[in-house]
């Protein structure tokens, strides 16, 4: 089966939006529906998943599948971090990647399902004693070991900066002290895919962003739509796979809610590793299900444009960003080299341009000649992952520009 998107279903218009208005029942449709990003009987998804790592999981080790696990290797300075950490709060980790994007000290961050707070933790160190983090989860239980062991990290660190709000991540504007607007990164590691209503977390997470911050995110997406008698399967709710999006959902879903040009950072295949799981996709007919866990980064920057375009533009990358002396991604498809003159469309170079990563770049060019579409903006599966056996029969990439 080929993915391929037609260039209108990319536009934003009035139809789309309307179509992720909250709905009841769930109907198979070619269009974009909200039954995609809202999924019924909300309160029984959400108990389901509070009991489930509340009081069903202990550890990491009780975990049916592989879904919430970490596969990528982190940085030396992360690496570092982690050490810092009381056992107790890793153990009770259950993330499936590394949210710590490059230059946040004195960043206010906020972690949106921060569980235990290992990655509160670990941003407080990054941000340093200039920078706030801000944990919110809904599980007791979980934040109650995140506070428990908050005054052993305040000594080990030599500050406090962080604090913990119980509350529903699609209801975040019921926390006081979130103001619109005053948040430089948002952070969350495997937890939105458990959010019965991701629409309304996208949204709150765009409305509470500072112009030119970032939602950088790990979670799990699937090579196309899990079916709603998965869905329904409380175990695969809690392992982080029934509330899976189909990958081109999301990059719609991300746009509708203003973040225009979602960026695939890095991805991994998720196996289920577990037989009764995997028979029971099987049973229902879906074998041909893949999931992935990937991370992105979603950047709050009302001049970004729907597609890549191409105004002749490039950038220099000067080494200074930290721990990146010879060369900097900004996503899985730019890697640019120190000292070497890297063409990008036009996006690209706002996203460099009008954020905190503007001092570490020189920028060539403008936008006062269009030259078209910015040559490879494409509309296959992104993940590098899928290789060959995804369904999709794309080549891997494909990503924009």
């Amino acid at each position: 089966m080929k993915f391929v998107t037609a260039i209108g279903t990319l536009l934003v218009s009035a139809s789309v939006v309307s179509a992720f208005a909250p709905q009841q029942n769930f109907r198979a449709s070619s269009s974009l529906s909200a039954d995609l990003f809202v999924d019924k009987s909300a309160d029984t998804v959400r108990d389901s998943v509070s009991d489930y790592y509340g009081k069903t999981l202990q550890s990491s080790s009780d975990l049916k599948t592989n879904a919430c696990c970490t596969a990528h290797v982190a940085n030396p300075t992360v690496n570092a971090a982690i050490k810092n950490i009381h056992p107790e709060v890793i153990k009770k980790y259950y993330g499936c990647g590394f949210c710590t994007p490059d230059l946040l000290d004195g960043m206010t961050v906020l972690d949106l399902g921060c569980g235990a707070g290992r990655d509160v933790y670990i941003a407080s160190q990054l941000v340093g004693p200039n920078g706030r983090v801000i944990g919110v989860d809904m599980t007791a239980e979980q934040l109650e070991t995140a506070r428990e062991y908050q005054s052993y990290h305040a000594e080990k660190f030599g500050y406090d900066n962080v604090e913990f709000h119980q509350g529903l991540i699609e209801e975040l504007d019921k926390i006081e002290s979130l103001k619109d607007g005053s948040v430089d990164i948002i952070i969350s590691n495997c937890v939105i895919n458990l959010c019965p209503d991701k629409e309304a977390v996208l949204k709150s997470c765009h409305r509470l962003l500072r112009e030119g911050g970032e939602l950088y995110f790990s979670d799990v997406y699937s090579n196309h739509r899990v079916p709603q008698s998965l869905r329904d399967d409380e175990v695969l709710w809690g392992e982080c796979l029934s509330g899976a999006l189909y990958w081109n959902d999301f990059h719609n879903l991300g746009k509708a809610c203003g973040f225009k040009d979602p960026r695939l950072v890095e991805d991994a295949p998720i196996t289920v590793n577990n037989k009764d799981v995997q028979d029971l996709i099987e049973r229902e007919g879906h074998g041909d299900l893949e999931f992935f866990s990937a991370t992105y980064r979603l950047m709050k920057l009302d001049c970004l444009e729907p597609f890549c375009e191409d105004y002749g533009q490039a950038v220099i990358y000067k080494g200074t960003i930290p721990r990146a002396e010879s060369g900097w991604a900004l996503d899985d498809h730019h890697y640019m080299e120190t000292g070497k003159v890297f063409p990008v469309c036009g996006n690209t170079y706002n996203m460099l341009k009008e954020t905190r990563f503007a001092e570490h770049f020189e920028f060539i060019g403008d936008f006062s000649k269009h030259y078209g579409i910015f040559d490879g903006c494409g509309t296959s599966i992104p993940y590098k992952s899928a290789g060959t056996n995804s369904d999709s029969g794309a080549s891997s990439g494909g990503g924009c520009c």
